[in-house]
């Protein structure tokens, strides 16, 4: 009987869903930063020279940036602005979505209390013509499957 192959997912198959003053804003372009990294903190023992204990120590994770094409809607610009004034209360959950070819949801990132911690806008130039693109880079208090 030969084997069941099974192919990897695309990455451009995905949803953002993050929601601001009741509107899901999705329709990001990119989603990077959906890392956890185990810290460690190595231990010598005493007349032990031929390795070093390696232990866990805290965990890391990454900022998340999500970019998309610049439109009328400033509500990423405003969630940002609440942050810069002090307003840390405004951390949103959001879940990040991997779909199949056939758009049906596979895997599922849930991020938990996300705040922008910087905002950046499009990069001008007289001679371009691509979209005019906005990034959000948010740092949160971790990342489960759901």
């Amino acid at each position: 009987m030969p084997a069941q192959r099974t192919d990897p997912y695309l990455v451009n198959r995905f949803q953002v869903a993050l929601e601001i003053d009741g509107v899901i804003q999705a329709g990001f372009s990119e989603c990077s930063g959906l890392s956890v990294e185990t810290e460690i903190e190595e231990r010598r023992e005493g007349g032990v020279n031929s390795y070093v204990h390696r232990l866990p120590r805290g965990v890391k994770q990454g900022n998340i940036v999500l970019k998309r094409g610049l439109t009328d809607s400033d509500q990423l610009w405003k969630w940002h602005q609440e942050i810069v004034a002090g307003n840390v209360k405004t951390a949103r959950n959001l879940s990040i979505v991997l779909l199949s070819p056939l758009g049906e949801e596979r895997w599922r990132w849930n991020v938990e209390r996300a705040y922008p911690v910087k905002w950046s806008g499009p990069e001008f130039k007289a001679d371009g013509s691509t979209i005019a693109i906005e990034a959000l880079e948010l740092v949160h208090h971790g990342i489960s499957k759901g």
